[in-house]
């Protein structure tokens, strides 16, 4: 019995748009980083319509205060994502003192948050540590005297906040580490040693971009004063693999992984795991559901879609879907046939082979100067390169077998298709 299996992308690799507010302070407002947020997703084909509160100095207990501007802002709309972002030092203190001091008003925003609309998702903005610690509360708590030290207590912090308030986190503090480590002499503060340069704050931005999207931000044309293209990808490529490559850790709302496996000629087992969700459910199509992370079904002859969708905050909020397409025919075919794919539009038609492929693809007919990206089942980058006409492209790195979207982008259009992977 023939068995043909298809993995289908989830939706989020199109277009999106979300209305998103930032509450902070001069981290958040420096270099008007939010517009930062709104002018990467524009480029990368999204939309982020942004706002924000940043008064100076502000802890998380003055947006917290009853009537403060901050909770005013939160009831204005039902925001797709609340961002919060704390005094740059408060969440470095004693873990005693921060228990007291900021935990509860964390706690406070993000109730406020629910309440307007139960659907926002929060999202805590993780700090970095400044450029030479704390010097002056580190006095009395040496831990925070060096960056390092204060790095950590922020890193604690924040996840601490995010798991207790079941919010997901932003780690900007952990890709700006990443780029001190990765390059010691590239700036990215103020002359303070504290507040971000322009690049700092790009750097936050692409964090922010792949925090809501969940999708890299590498290709991004937007590039602010003073970064230049080779900056912007490096930053882009720190954000990327910081925040994708853990999207557990930061308990993101997220789907880590998503399998089948043949149990017969028609029974198949589904297996599925992610973070910061409520529920989760297998619909095989048939009138049948399953709610549990590894399911079996068995299937009739025919064509079957099964979905898997994961919903956060109820069955009314944030849902993510992948589709497995199953076939199961009584012909016996023990042969494979190489196909072409072609895609057209009033200007060119490219042209894709073999589809399904082992080692290579060619594609012909694509612009020059054109962007390849290619997709797995879960919406991450597994390949990604420029590309020009005629060009073969090595699939050496793309180890699962199964269904991928290839999306090549141009100046002027962006075409997607599918790309059958074999062994």
């Amino acid at each position: 019995m023939k068995k043909i299996i298809i993995l289908l992308l989830p939706l989020s690799i199109f277009a999106q748009s979300y209305d998103v507010l930032f509450l902070g302070n001069s981290y958040t407002f420096y270099n008007q980083m939010s517009n930062m947020v709104s002018e990467i997703a524009t480029s990368m084909g999204d939309t982020v319509v942004a706002e924000s509160n940043t008064p100076g100095g502000w802890k998380l207990e003055q947006h917290a205060q009853a009537g403060s501007s901050s909770l005013q802002k939160i009831n204005e709309k039902q925001w797709d994502f609340v961002v919060i972002q704390g005094q740059s030092q408060e969440p470095s203190f004693p873990p005693f003192q921060v228990a007291e001091e900021t935990y509860p008003y964390a706690e406070i925003l993000v109730n406020a948050i629910e309440d307007n609309y139960k659907c926002t998702e929060p999202i805590f903005y993780m700090t970095w540590g400044r450029k030479n610690g704390d010097n002056i509360n580190g006095q009395q708590y040496p831990v925070i005297s060096t960056y390092l030290g204060m790095q950590q207590r922020l890193r604690e912090s924040y996840l601490e906040m995010g798991i207790d308030n079941e919010a997901s986190v932003a780690p900007v503090g952990m890709a700006w580490k990443k780029s001190i480590q990765d390059n010691p002499n590239f700036e990215l503060y103020t002359g303070d040693e504290s507040h971000p340069n322009v690049a700092g704050s790009y750097l936050a931005a692409c964090v922010f971009y792949c925090t809501i999207f969940q999708e890299s931000c590498v290709g991004s044309s937007y590039l602010p004063n003073g970064v230049s293209q080779e900056d912007a990808t490096t930053l882009q490529t720190i954000a990327s693999s910081v925040v994708l490559d853990s999207t557990e850790v930061w308990n993101m709302f997220a789907i880590q992984s998503a399998d089948t496996a043949i149990l017969n000629d028609s029974s198949y087992t589904f297996s599925a795991s992610a973070s910061n969700y409520d529920n989760l459910e297998w619909d095989f199509g048939d009138g049948t559901t399953a709610t549990t992370p590894t399911a079996n079904h068995t299937f009739d002859e025919g064509q079957h879609t099964v979905n898997l969708n994961v919903f956060s905050n109820g069955e009314d909020c944030l849902e993510k879907t992948i589709t497995f397409e199953i076939n199961i025919s009584g012909v016996a075919d023990t042969t494979t046939t190489d196909t072409t794919t072609y895609i057209s539009d009033l200007n060119n038609t490219f042209k894709l082979y073999p589809n399904p492929a082992t080692n290579y693809i060619i594609i012909e007919g694509v612009e020059a100067n054109s962007h390849l990206k290619i997709y797995n089942v879960l919406g991450k980058v597994v390949l990604e390169q420029s590309i020009s006409k005629d060009q073969r492209i090595n699939l050496s790195t793309l180890t699962q077998v199964g269904q991928y979207i290839v999306e090549l982008r141009s100046e002027d259009k962006v075409n997607t298709f599918k790309l059958i992977k074999n062994e």
